[in-house]
């Protein structure tokens, strides 16, 4: 039997290593939730608006914000400076989980590749907000929603404090591939190339 051989790996394949396993070892690498952003287009103000607020409410506890339209659209029925839609952030990493991983359970843990952006944020829709666990209320009736999750690493603060101010280096920013990595490995998700037809 012959002994195995061993591939010598370039100095480019080597600093990569290098540097992967040193982004493994550092906890100041590790990505995590910054903030985590539902959002509920009506595109009409009126009681359809303040009904999906409520179901906003309802879910996280929190005040929702109402958006405008930046212009009128008359196809769309809607006028500039108009009401549209409500919108929540929620800043509590815990809460933002919970909501988070409830769901990713409605979409199976499968998102597409073209849900996550290169600045190491991703999104995804749900079509109804009664899979969530809310009781299905017929006086509110039902909304989908977008979920959009911002990622950070711990040191992001420093871009954004008020005192000595600096910028983030770019070995610390976060791209596309480490938000992938992030949804794999915390929710152990599936990321598909296109949808299916």
């Amino acid at each position: 039997r012959k002994p195995a051989t061993v591939v010598p790996l370039s100095a480019a394949q080597r600093s990569s290593l290098a540097t992967h396993l040193v982004k493994m070892a550092n906890p100041m690498m590790e990505p995590r939730i910054h903030k985590l952003v539902l959002n509920i287009c009506v595109g009409e103000s009126g009681d359809r608006l303040t009904k999906a607020a409520k179901v906003l409410e309802q879910l996280t506890g929190q005040q929702p914000i109402f958006s405008k339209a930046r212009y009128t659209v008359r196809t769309f029925g809607i006028r500039r400076n108009e009401k549209i839609s409500t919108h929540v952030t929620v800043g509590n990493r815990d809460k933002a989980m919970q909501i988070l991983e409830s769901g990713l359970k409605v979409k199976e843990y499968e998102l597409l590749k073209k849900n996550f952006s290169n600045t190491g944020t991703f999104g995804f829709g749900i079509s109804e907000h009664i899979d969530l666990g809310i009781k299905y209320d017929p006086s509110t009736g039902i909304y989908g929603m977008d979920f959009f999750v911002v990622l950070e690493r711990p040191g992001y603060r420093v871009a954004k404090r008020r005192k000595c101010q600096s910028k983030i280096g770019k070995p610390h920013k976060l791209t596309k591939v480490d938000a992938m990595k992030f949804f794999q490995s915390k929710f152990e998700g599936v990321i598909l190339a296109k949808a299916y037809a």
